[in-house]
C-alpha cells in the first residue's frame, strides 16, 4: 500500500505543480483542485507528508520510459529490416511466439503487450502490427486495431490478411462500406479465402440496409421499435375489435376453441370439443396460437408492408465472423 500511497503522492505533486504553473483556465483549476481532494481521500494522503516523496518526479519518470520504449508513433518509418540484427530478430520472434500462445488461451492483454515488444524491436515486421490488431479487436478496441492494419499495410502491401482484419475492425465501428472495399481487396490477394467471401456479402447486405429509408427514422432494430410509424401501426391494431377479440381469447386459452380458419377471429365461439381431455385442448391452444398469430402478422403486412419488410431485413442481418480466419 506504501507504494500505491506513493504513486498518489507524486501524481497529486504534479498536479500542484500544474496549478501553479499559471497557465491553466479557471474551469481547468477548478477541476484540477477536485481531483487532489479526491486523490488525497482515496489514498489518505497530503502533500504536507514529505515521507512519501520519490527522488525523481513523476514527468522526470514518464521522460525516462519514453526515451527507452518510444511511442508508435515516434517509430523511424525509414529504418529497414536490415537495422535489426540476428539476435533481435530472434527476440523479437520469441515474443510474437508468446503472444500467440496468450491468444490460444484468450489472454488478449498480455497478447498485446508481446506484440508491443516485438514491435519496439523490430518495428517493419507487418505481422507483428497484424497480430496486435487481431487482440486489440478482442478487446474491443476496434479503433486501434484499424491504426494496426493501416500501419502493417504500410509496410507490406500485398498482406491480405491485413486488409480482412482491417475489414472485421472496420465492420464492428459500423463502417460496412469501408469494411467491404478492404474484403474485397484481401479477395484480390487471397481469391479463395471462403472466410473474406461470407464476410464481403454480409457487409454488402448491411450496407443495403443500413441505407436512409423514408420516414422510417434508421433502420437499426432499436430504432424500428422506436419508430413514430411502427408504434401507430401497433397502436391501431391493437385497438382494432377483431384484435382485441383475438388477444382476449389467447390471454384466457380459448382462442383454440374460436374459428376454425384464420379468418375464426370474427366469427364467433364454436362449440366445445367433445373430449375434456389435456391433449385435444392443447392441441387446439397451440393451433389457435398459430392462427392468432398468422392473422395478426397478417393484418401488419397489409397496413405497412415496408415497414413489415424492415423488420425482417433486421432479422435477417448477420454480423461479419472470423471463426474461419487464420491464427496469429
Amino acid at each position: 500500500m506504501t507504494d500505491h500511497k506513493r504513486l498518489a503522492f507524486s501524481i497529486i505533486q504534479f498536479l500542484h505543480d500544474q496549478l501553479q504553473s499559471g497557465k491553466l483556465t479557471s474551469d481547468a483549476q477548478e477541476s484540477l483542485e477536485v481531483a487532489v481532494q479526491c486523490l488525497e481521500t482515496a489514498f489518505d494522503v497530503s502533500t504536507d507528508d514529505q515521507s512519501l516523496a520519490v527522488p525523481v518526479t513523476l514527468p522526470e519518470i514518464f521522460a525516462s520510459a519514453t526515451a527507452e520504449y518510444p511511442a508508435q508513433s515516434q517509430v523511424n518509418n525509414n529504418s529497414t529490416p536490415d537495422s535489426v540484427n540476428e539476435d533481435q530478430r530472434l527476440e523479437a520472434e520469441r515474443l510474437k511466439s508468446d503472444g500467440n500462445d496468450q491468444m490460444k488461451v484468450e489472454n488478449f492483454a498480455a497478447a498485446v503487450e508481446f506484440y508491443s515488444k516485438a514491435i519496439a524491436i523490430n518495428p517493419q515486421n507487418a505481422v507483428y502490427y497484424c497480430n496486435r490488431a487481431a487482440a486489440l479487436s478482442k478487446l474491443g478496441n476496434y479503433a486501434g486495431a484499424v491504426q494496426d492494419c493501416e500501419q502493417a499495410i504500410s509496410i507490406d502491401p500485398n498482406y491480405s490478411k491485413a486488409y480482412g482484419r482491417m475489414g472485421l475492425a472496420l465492420a464492428s465501428l459500423n463502417k460496412h462500406t469501408e469494411a467491404a472495399s478492404f474484403y474485397k481487396k484481401a479477395l484480390e490477394l487471397d481469391p479463395d479465402n471462403d472466410t473474406y467471401k461470407i464476410n464481403l456479402k454480409i457487409a454488402e447486405e448491411k450496407m443495403e440496409t443500413s441505407s436512409p429509408t423514408a420516414g422510417m427514422g434508421g433502420v437499426d432494430l432499436a430504432g424500428l421499435l422506436t419508430n413514430p410509424g411502427f408504434m401507430n401501426m401497433a397502436s391501431s391494431l391493437m385497438n382494432n375489435p377483431q384484435v382485441q377479440q383475438m388477444m382476449s381469447g389467447m390471454m384466457s386459452g380459448s382462442y383454440g376453441a374460436m374459428g376454425g380458419g384464420v379468418g375464426g377471429v370474427g366469427g364467433g365461439a364454436a362449440a366445445p370439443g367433445p373430449g375434456p381431455g389435456p391433449a385435444p385442448a392443447a392441441a387446439g391452444d397451440l393451433s389457435g396460437l398459430i392462427q392468432a398469430g398468422q392473422q395478426f402478422a397478417q393484418q401488419m403486412q397489409q397496413q405497412n408492408p415496408e415497414l413489415i419488410e424492415q423488420l425482417r431485413s433486421q432479422i435477417r442481418n448477420r454480423s461479419p465472423s472470423s471463426s474461419n480466419e487464420e491464427q496469429p
